[in-house]
């Protein structure tokens, strides 16, 4: 069972403030964001454009994959 979280990235491609972006993720991470979006009754790449917003405010904005992953550790501490 825990070797199911030790999977190499999955590409996924998405629309975000009108253009097409492509994030890599785990794929527990893209279960994580799935969950995320619909518990806030959002689809994916609505949450996702959220989390963009989000990050390109920090003073060292990471990229996207990374401030999804930062933001879903995140998410699970509140």
């Amino acid at each position: 069972m825990i070797d199911d979280i030790y999977h190499s990235p999955v590409k996924r491609s998405m629309t975000i403030a009108g253009h097409q972006t492509s994030i890599s993720l785990e794929p527990i991470f893209w279960d994580m964001l799935k969950a995320a979006a619909e518990a806030r009754g959002l689809p994916v790449s609505a949450l996702v454009a959220q989390i963009d917003v989000e990050r390109l405010g920090a003073r060292q904005p990471p990229g996207l994959a990374t401030s999804v992953r930062l933001w879903l550790a995140a998410d699970r501490l509140r």
